[in-house]
């Protein structure tokens, strides 16, 4: 627990215009009886400043790769990446590291962990519901079986962090989502950039129109500019 706490206290100080409270949210104890504005407060505080940090430093390198093969420099590095992302072309592995909104992120996060309540959350420190294949990885039972013979289960990581890295790293890599990276490649607009994202759920559509729904709710849109 402390060294979660630190590691939020880290992300404040790196990311010095997030606009969070004192410290005063743990990871995993939810207050009682909040009220939905508590509720709200606590996801913020809790994943927030990993989602700036993980985006400031994935922009970073993306800029630094564009500038890159606009002037036809490290070239070794730039075909090394088009290999660790399976990227067909310099325009394609710009879309995979370009990172979308943190609005999005904010938004998916909020719907997939009931707002940092969730079991998966709680325990897995699993904000986005990411499934998992592999037996041999940190991971806990979904509770449920499909179809009611198999079983699902979800990644387990140690930090908030780790799980945000991950679904950055999922969302640039994942065959279901290059309409969403060629989107957010194009555009920095949150409302467009969500059209790719009609199979990240089974509700399709509904999904996107969720998704938006809560990013204009909350006005998540004003962590785009920090």
């Amino acid at each position: 627990m402390d060294y979660l706490l630190a590691l939020l206290l880290l992300f404040q100080q790196e990311l010095s215009q997030t606009q969070l409270l004192k410290p005063k949210y743990t990871p995993y104890d939810i207050p009682k009886n909040m009220s939905t504005k508590t509720k709200k407060e606590r996801f913020l505080y809790l994943i927030l400043p990993p989602t700036q940090y993980v985006h400031k430093h994935l922009m970073q390198r993306y800029k630094k790769i564009a500038d890159d093969i606009n002037n036809s420099r490290n070239l070794e590095e730039i075909e090394a990446l088009k290999k660790v992302y399976s990227a067909s072309s310099n325009e394609d592995l710009l879309a995979r590291l370009k990172p979308h909104p943190v609005s999005i992120t904010l938004a998916q996060a909020a719907m997939e962990s009931s707002w940092a309540t969730s079991r998966f959350f709680l325990e897995a420190n699993n904000v986005f519901g990411m499934w998992s294949r592999n037996p041999n990885e940190p991971r806990i039972a979904a509770g449920e079986q499909r179809a009611g013979k198999v079983t699902i289960w979800l990644k387990k990581f140690d930090t908030v962090y780790d799980c945000i890295e991950a679904y950055y790293k999922l969302m640039a890599t994942g065959k279901a989502y290059a309409k969403f990276r060629k989107l957010r490649l194009e555009t920095d607009d949150p409302f467009i950039i969500t059209q790719g994202l009609d199979k990240y759920s089974e509700k399709g559509q509904v999904y996107i129109d969720e998704i938006n729904s809560v990013i204009r709710h909350n006005n998540f849109t004003k962590y785009d500019k920090e």
